[in-house]
């Protein structure tokens, strides 16, 4: 019974796992993913009942008609010498074996089934697990968390029972390890065998974990303990396909290194293989440590005597008459470049009506390629973004002239409000807001990204703030807040201190929405400087 239901339930969610990529970046669409599983639960439990029921009486049957064909195999002629045993055998033949066979193809999951179709275009796939654990692996390099933290859900400031299985850490191993990612498939490898050593429960097996793990080890150049772990592997399974002819490979390997460099050999270290044993890989970004320093809060470049020139105030937008009753609190977050933050932007009821214009579009957020100038998704850009018109709803009117007196900056030439959501590991790296590309398309009738205007829509309990590599800022998310900064210099050119990020959300859901303010009809709201850098 148990396996039947099993089978089921895997083969329809493995062909049906297939239709909406990248879900894992926007926690606003994976709630709608609990309540799914919620109705999916309970009808599978209806399953489970249809399925029980059925089977009680079939027992029924099984037990009635065993009964009696003890009696009647036991004198088959005296049995039906009787003139009523006869005919009884004739309509259970006839009859009732009948009613039996259409018990049997009864079909109790098919209602299961059709449930299960109509979700099915909503579930993850592949992919959408490949990104979930790479996101895990991105917030563990960030934040500098080994892999035993995520593994019993010790997070920082929270301790829940999010816990990851033996199986849970093998997948993350692996998923490094298809990825060519030695580094990461080592600390969960590492993780994996620790908690099978540990005495949990595992599908997979020891000898499956040193394999995988061997391997990665040998990658990271560490040819020591690549040849421990190969002969524990022989020592569990003589016959592995592999495991011998490695252990020979990279012994021979060692040897020719030792003779090479004039040195003796020395037994690998007994400490498990932990963050930080090995180096981790150089990518793309240069900024790369300055940037995730800032986003756990380190190498913050806010000294007292420069905290001591920044102020508070009231702004009215210049005499702005919807301001005048009603002025907005600013607050400065940085003198140069000057980064101001604006409170009591959006009101509660603002942000929950924006959020339901903005959760049914939501798509994976996209970049411009800087080779072909066409619009991409990228791997240092994971979000799920939508865009709203003023048309949309009288909200989204309010905020656009909202912005506009704040600012003092015209929106007529501005881009559409952005909205973003970010969910498991979702994060923007470094980069400009203002395009320095001649292609773009947008820019020749409206001009360059003047400001930026950034609204919080939610409070992130761990990670998600924006950075300033260049400088050394750092500001947190403050639902119902807005920061604001030109991205250009009065000249017109590119201001390249204004690179910035977006760091990963460790615990929360990040949702923003942003306005990108653009240069044509500004002219007389912000004269040009006589300078370069004015």
């Amino acid at each position: 019974m148990r396996k039947s239901v099993f089978f089921i339930c895997w083969t329809l969610l493995s062909c049906c796992w297939s239709t909406q990529a990248e879900i894992f970046t926007s926690i606003g669409q994976m709630t709608d993913l609990i309540y799914t599983e919620k109705e999916l639960v309970q009808s599978l439990r209806e399953y489970i009942k249809a399925e029980e029921f059925k089977l009680a009486a079939v027992k029924s049957w099984a037990n009635k008609l065993d009964a009696l064909t003890r009696v009647s195999t036991s004198d088959p002629e005296g049995y039906l010498a009787h003139p009523v045993n006869a005919y009884k055998l004739m309509k259970r033949l006839n009859t009732e074996w009948s009613e039996l066979e259409s018990l049997v193809l009864q079909n109790p999951a098919e209602e299961f089934i059709s449930n299960m179709s109509i979700h099915r275009q909503f579930f993850p796939d592949e992919e959408d697990q490949t990104g979930a654990a790479k996101a895990l692996m991105r917030l563990q390099d960030t934040y500098q968390l080994d892999s035993e933290a995520f593994s019993r859900g010790k997070l920082p400031g929270m301790h829940s029972n999010a816990l990851l299985t033996v199986d849970d850490c093998f997948d993350m191993g692996k998923t490094a390890y298809n990825d060519a990612d030695y580094y990461h498939a080592v600390l969960w490898m590492q993780q994996s065998l620790k908690q099978l050593d540990a005495g949990e429960e595992a599908e997979v097996s020891k000898a499956d974990i040193l394999d995988y793990l061997s391997y990665s080890v040998y990658q990271m150049g560490d040819l020591p303990r690549a040849i421990e772990l190969t002969r524990r592997l022989v020592a569990i399974e003589p016959s592995h396909q592999r495991a011998g002819g490695n252990l020979r490979y990279y012994e021979r390997l060692l040897f020719k290194q030792l003779n090479e460099q004039n040195q003796t050999y020395q037994p690998p270290s007994e400490e498990p293989i932990q963050l930080g044993t090995y180096s981790r890989p150089q990518d793309h970004l240069p900024e790369r440590e300055a940037y995730e320093a800032l986003c756990r809060g380190e190498g913050l470049q806010m000294t007292e005597a420069r905290r001591s020139r920044l102020s508070c105030r009231y702004q009215d937008g210049k005499g702005n008459p919807r301001l005048l009753l009603k002025p907005m609190k600013e607050e400065d977050e940085w003198d140069s470049p000057h980064i101001v933050r604006y409170l009591d932007v959006l009101s509660h009821e603002e942000i929950e009506k924006i959020k339901e214009l903005a959760k049914p579009r939501l798509a994976r957020a996209t970049v411009r390629d800087p080779k072909t100038g066409i619009l991409t998704t990228a791997n240092y850009r994971v979000s799920k973004s939508a865009w709203l018109e003023g048309e949309d709803d009288p909200v989204v009117d309010r905020v656009n002239l909202r912005i506009q007196d704040i600012t003092g900056l015209t929106v007529d030439t501005a881009e559409l409000l952005q909205v973003a959501n970010y969910g498991v590991g979702g994060q923007y790296e470094p980069h400009y807001d203002f395009s320095r590309r001649p292609f773009d398309t947008n820019l020749q009738v409206d001009g360059n990204r003047l400001a930026t205007f950034l609204n919080y829509m939610s409070d992130v309990e761990a990670g998600g703030a924006t950075v300033f590599p260049d400088f050394g800022a750092a500001i947190r998310p403050r639902k119902g807040t807005a920061v604001f900064w030109y991205n250009l210099f009065k000249s017109g050119e590119g201001d390249y201190r204004t690179r910035h990020a977006a760091c990963p959300v460790l615990v929360g859901s990040k949702w923003v929405s942003n306005k990108w303010i653009h240069e044509r009809g500004q002219e007389f709201r912000r004269r040009c400087g006589l300078t370069e850098v004015d």
